[in-house]
């Protein structure tokens, strides 16, 4: 089982963000590769740390885990963490260390990219997938065609004589309180060390071109509106040694045309005569995995819930499914025939006509609170 995140950087649900800042702060520090060369237990922490603090310092991200825990990012890398490599780890929160380790954030680890170099990450790309309720009942792998930058074939680069290859140009400065060393990206090649040197004529400025390309996306059941995954490595090419961006995939959902959903549950409207309700009768309704027949026995009242356990939506958690809430309606005609107008006058009085509701027959304001409750 994936270690808690809130586990990991040692603090507790209530966090505040500066909390939990420091706490990543003091985490990274202490596992740092350049603090610890060689030893693959503190790069494991370490990665471990920077992927919490991915998710729990973004307001967004948080609360997802809060309710979905590490479900909330699977299938296609998840919103976020989820195999974050120290190209990841280094773009993102190399300033939170400011000066600690050589004036230069992060730049300054020997093992990333080899010599002290750093590897720059492609831009990232998003695109919208739309799913009707069957697919994201159940889950589904969508195929789509993306237009992504590559490196051209045939394209050449040499080492930036500004930083020599290492990404990054240091200045010394004489202050008041002594000599004091900075680092910045060289401004020549963008940070990745190398410059282009040669291309072919249909490449851009960087030695990119732009190719279609089809990607398959692992797409986990229970997903909602405005939720995003990941792709890694889907997005355009870095020039150079650099590594791809990654693709983000934004989920919208299509309309059902008779059901509607509420978190995990669904909910349909059936509509049956003031005979079938009288009666008794059996219907044939939509439901995610195809029809289901229901019996409604005689006598069913308008208003009555019939809940069919587990023909909901599968949760994004893991934790089954949920129900499929049939909302029974009891259709009043608007217009009778004199036979049909002369039979209703008759049974006025009637004390089979007459309302008796029971205790167990509960009144609209009670439905509605055992719904959200």
């Amino acid at each position: 089982m994936k270690e808690d995140y809130y586990d990991i950087l040692g603090v507790s649900k209530n966090a505040a963000a500066a909390e939990i800042k420091k706490a990543y702060r003091k985490k990274a520090l202490e596992h740092h590769p350049d603090k610890n060369p060689g030893d693959t237990k503190a790069e494991e922490q370490f990665r471990k740390a920077a992927e919490a603090y991915e998710v729990l310092s973004n307001a967004d991200k948080k609360a997802r885990y809060d309710q979905f825990g590490h479900a909330a990012f699977e299938g296609g890398g998840g919103f976020g963490g989820g195999g974050m490599n120290m190209e990841d780890i280094f773009s993102q929160f190399g300033d939170i260390f400011g000066s600690a380790f050589g004036g230069g954030g992060f730049g300054g680890f020997s093992g990333f990219g080899g010599g002290g170099q750093r590897r720059v990450k492609g831009s990232n790309l998003r695109i919208r997938v739309k799913l009707t309720l069957e697919e994201i009942a159940n889950g589904v792998e969508k195929k789509v065609k993306v237009k992504r930058k590559l490196q051209a074939e045939g394209v050449t680069y040499k080492t930036c004589t500004t930083c020599n290859g290492r990404g990054q140009v240091t200045k010394v400065q004489n202050t008041i309180l002594g000599r004091m060393q900075t680092a910045a990206t060289c401004s020549t090649c963008g940070g990745s060390g190398q410059i282009l040197d040669g291309k072919p004529n249909d490449a851009d400025a960087q030695g990119l071109r732009i190719t279609e390309e089809t990607v398959s996306i692992n797409i986990p059941a229970g997903m909602e509106e405005g939720m995003q995954l990941k792709v890694p490595g889907k997005g355009n090419d870095a020039p150079g040694n650099g590594v791809p961006g990654d693709l983000l995939v934004a989920i919208e959902t299509q309309e059902h045309k008779t059901l509607k959903r509420e978190g995990d549950n669904l909910h349909y409207d059936l509509y049956v005569s003031i005979s079938e309700a009288v009666l008794g009768t059996s219907k044939e309704i939509d439901a995610v995995g195809g029809k289901v027949r229901i019996k409604l026995e005689p006598g069913i009242q308008s208003g009555k819930i019939l809940r069919l356990r587990g023909k909901g939506i599968s949760s994004l958690n893991g934790y089954g499914s949920g129900d499929l809430l049939v909302h029974v309606n009891v259709w009043t005609p608007k217009e009778l025939n004199k036979e049909q107008k002369d039979f209703f006058e008759r049974m006025q009085g009637n004390e089979n006509f007459e309302p008796k509701p029971e205790k167990s027959d509960k009144s609209f304001f009670e439905k509605v609170k055992d719904m959200f409750s």
